[in-house]
């Protein structure tokens, strides 16, 4: 796995062995945590089309979309991904060991 673009103190696009990864920082109140999910063939679509900008645009939907709560009923919920914690923090730290910006190696699960 490896960071392949990022906006700060938003979101982290990661590459593994079967696509495209994005992890969304989630802030809702005092509750915060990341969000991991997939890409699916139409937002891989899309962001083959619009690149950052659609990244942009889909971690604001996740983030307000607020699957971090119990309550929610949002899209993504069901689509967060488990497990993944320590390749993405590797994934992380080898990155800012190239000397790439941002990126904190801490996430909030």
């Amino acid at each position: 796995m490896k960071v392949i673009d990022h906006q700060p103190h938003a979101w982290l696009l990661l590459e593994d062995e079967s696509g495209l990864l994005i992890d969304v920082d989630c802030h809702h109140g005092a509750v915060s945590c990341s969000v991991l999910i997939r890409l699916n063939d139409q937002e891989l679509a899309e962001y083959r089309r619009d690149g950052h900008a659609y990244l942009d645009r889909l971690a604001q939907a996740i983030h307000y979309s607020a699957p971090i709560l119990a309550i929610s009923d949002s899209p993504y919920k069901p689509r967060k991904l488990r497990g993944y914690d320590d390749q993405v923090l590797q994934a992380i730290r080898q990155w800012q060991a190239q000397g790439r910006p941002g990126g904190a190696a801490n996430r909030h699960d």
